[in-house]
Formats: structure tokens, C-alpha cells, sequence
């Protein structure tokens, strides 16, 4: 078995189709979306018909706690970024959203989520300290999280950061990184900037031999200036940091 897993689009359309091309010229068919799709100063309506699409050639996506955001909060209610994205967004792109599940069994082996199985809100591999630090999270914490999940596979999110964490019964789980925000400020659970430290959109290939899972992380170009200057163009002069240079500010 041999697919790609991308993540953590946020609205960069074109992140999404940079990435889509490079997976198409590795000869690779099948690709799994682990969610958060739109939000941002950017391009949600284009980024949300290239989605369809692809949904329409059985690309398997499940919803994560931003484009939750965008179906449970009132739009007046919203943080700048999901403002934007819903502002974009046509009512076929909300009846589709609507459908996705949070979580889901791909092929009988590998589990997909946007964060944890339990919370799409929580980073399940990386852990930020109270000095707002982001660091590998302790072995034991992040298998708790995976209690109850049987495939050999978990494919999860959120966080932004590629990472591949075995457990100590030969289960991994993999974060492909994201492909259109490759640095962000949060406030939750104590304020912290998380940062690639580049521009470039990641995703990651996997592949099961007899030995297991192999990933390989990949990091594709794109015209990451242009997009950088939409999102100044839009008024957010972090997200134009974020995106030109993998850090913010």
C-alpha cells in the first residue's frame, strides 16, 4: 500500500495544488486529508471546489476543529481567520463539510483524525509548556491517546509539525505537517508561536512493506510570495510573515 496524507491547508490553494502535482508525478493515486481545509486570509472558495473535486475521486477527508469553527460559530462570532474563509464559502462547500467525519478507519489499517480521536483541539504529539515552548510530548501521554485505536497506522494533525512517533507496541503515528501555513500564534493553552521555520507546503508519503510503515516526509515550492502578499493585501500582516518565511515575524 502507498499513499500521500496532507494536512492543514488553511484556504492556500496554491499550496494545495503544488502538492497535488508533486503527488501526481510520484505516481501516487490515493491521498487522505486530515482536515482544517479553509481557514485563513486566503483562498477558501477556490481551495474548497479543488477539495470537491478530489472528493469526487475518492480523496477521504475528516473534519478538524477549524472547519468545525465554520459550521458551529455565528459568523459574527468568529476569529479573523474563520470570518474570511466563511465569507468565501457557498452553500455546497458547507453541505460538504457538514458530512465529514471526525475520525474514520482508511483501508482497515490506519486510523485518521484531525488531532486526537477524543479532542480536535489537542496536539496529540507535541505538548506546549507553560513558558510556551512546543516539544515532543511525553511517550506515555501521547500512547494514552492512542488507547482503543487498532490499526498500525494513525495518521494525525493539527499542530502543523512533521512528526513520526513509534509506540512501544510497533504501532506509528505520523503528522504530515501542513500544507499552507507553515507557522501560527495561538493563545490556547498558553500563547505560543509554532514554526517550520520555511515556506515550503509539506505532506508525507507512507508506504507498508513487510517491515511496516515507511514515511517520507516531503516539502514541496510554490509561489509562496504571492500568497504571502494576499494575505497582506487582506489585512494580516502575520499571516504574510507566516507564509514568506516559515516563522512569525
Amino acid at each position: 500500500m502507498r499513499f500521500a496524507a496532507i494536512a492543514d491547508i488553511h484556504g492556500n490553494h496554491a499550496a494545495l495544488q503544488a502538492v497535488l502535482e508533486d503527488i501526481a508525478a510520484l505516481g501516487i493515486r490515493d491521498i487522505v486529508n486530515l482536515g482544517d481545509c479553509f481557514s485563513g486570509p486566503l483562498e477558501a472558495g477556490h481551495t474548497a471546489d479543488l477539495l470537491l473535486l478530489l472528493d469526487m475521486n475518492a480523496v477521504q477527508t475528516v473534519r478538524g476543529n477549524h472547519d468545525r469553527y465554520l459550521l458551529e460559530t455565528p459568523p459574527e462570532a468568529m476569529g479573523r481567520s474563520d470570518a474570511h474563509a466563511h465569507g468565501q464559502l457557498a452553500p455546497r462547500h458547507f453541505e460538504w463539510l457538514r458530512k465529514l467525519p471526525t475520525s474514520m478507519v482508511w483501508r482497515e489499517d490506519v486510523f485518521l483524525c484531525h488531532a486526537t480521536p477524543s479532542k480536535d483541539d489537542v496536539y496529540w504529539l507535541d505538548k506546549v509548556s507553560g513558558e510556551g515552548n512546543v516539544v515532543l510530548r511525553p511517550q506515555a501521554e501521547i500512547e494514552s491517546f492512542a488507547e482503543g485505536v487498532e490499526q498500525s497506522l494513525i495518521l494525525c494533525a493539527h499542530s502543523h509539525l512533521p512528526r513520526v512517533v513509534s509506540l512501544s507496541d510497533g504501532r506509528m503515528i505520523v503528522n504530515p505537517g501542513s500544507v499552507g501555513c507553515p507557522a501560527y500564534h495561538d493563545d490556547e493553552p498558553v500563547p505560543h508561536d509554532v514554526e517550520t521555520g520555511h515556506p515550503l507546503a509539506s505532506y508525507v508519503v507512507l508506504e507498508k512493506a513487510e517491515r511496516g510503515w515507511t514515511p517520507q516526509f516531503r516539502t514541496v515550492a510554490y509561489d509562496h510570495m504571492a500568497v504571502s502578499r494576499l494575505a497582506a493585501d487582506n489585512g494580516r500582516a502575520d499571516w504574510a510573515a507566516a507564509i514568506a518565511t516559515g516563522r512569525m515575524g
